[in-house]
């Protein structure tokens, strides 16, 4: 009774259109749905980036960087319309379209996320700066969500967010790892108070554009003992 009263006050949006979505009990409206630019092949076996050429097994950047993680995951290819959801969704506190989201992470990834054998699912964090501002770390929203799906422990402050950065879509390759170096740290406290080993994590995050974020993620979590680093986002860039 109390969700058909919340479905009449704040009925779902869509989170591409906006509009308020039919028939009731979907969280995305049908024609909007078949559009969605979902990676089905062929992808990088390293970071899911979609890549052109059948015959290549890795994207440029992952044939010719030394990355810390293992393996990523990703729904949707980082297009016009993902990305006008995403900043909804980011900075105009369309919180609710998560339900969507981790219902798609769910669907195309969560039986491979339960093969993994994860002891933790770590949200990239943000700043505190930012987080005052929005009020939420979105990538904590998808984590504890994909975390009470997936019946998986979430971890929300084991890494930390030391200092402010730029923004990474303003900067080149070179410039992301610079902007990012030393910007997360690890947090013992938390890691203590978790009483298990913890050698399997999965980060989650929003999108994944040339990896700087995650690979700096990964650094701080593999200097501190742990030793497979997996991740899954929303969406990623394509690959070549």
């Amino acid at each position: 009774m109390l969700q058909t009263i919340l479905d009449m006050i704040y009925p779902v949006r869509c989170p591409i259109c906006g509009e308020i979505v039919i028939p009731k009990g979907e969280r995305i409206c049908r024609p909007c749905k078949e559009k969605l630019p979902y990676i089905l092949g062929p992808r990088c076996l390293k970071c899911s980036k979609p890549i052109e050429d059948e015959e290549k097994e890795y994207c440029s950047d992952c044939n010719h960087k030394n990355l810390q993680f293992l393996k990523g995951y990703s729904v949707w290819i980082y297009d016009k319309q993902m990305k006008h959801s995403i900043a909804e969704f980011k900075y105009h506190s369309k919180k609710e379209y998560a339900k969507f989201y981790i219902q798609e992470m769910v669907t195309h990834y969560g039986d491979i996320i339960k093969k993994l054998s994860i002891d933790a699912i770590v949200p990239i964090p943000v700043h505190r700066s930012k987080y005052l501002e929005r009020g939420y770390n979105q990538a904590e929203i998808l984590a504890c969500g994909l975390g009470k799906e997936l019946n998986l422990p979430v971890l929300s402050g084991l890494l930390l967010r030391n200092k402010k950065t730029l923004p990474q879509k303003q900067l080149s390759d070179k410039e992301r790892l610079s902007n990012l170096r030393e910007a997360f740290g690890f947090n013992h406290k938390e890691s203590d108070r978790y009483l298990k080993k913890i050698d399997r994590v999965l980060l989650v995050d929003d999108i994944f554009t040339t990896g700087s974020t995650i690979e700096a993620c990964a650094n701080v979590l593999k200097s501190n003992g742990i030793h497979d680093i997996y991740f899954i986002t929303l969406c990623i860039g394509k690959g070549f």
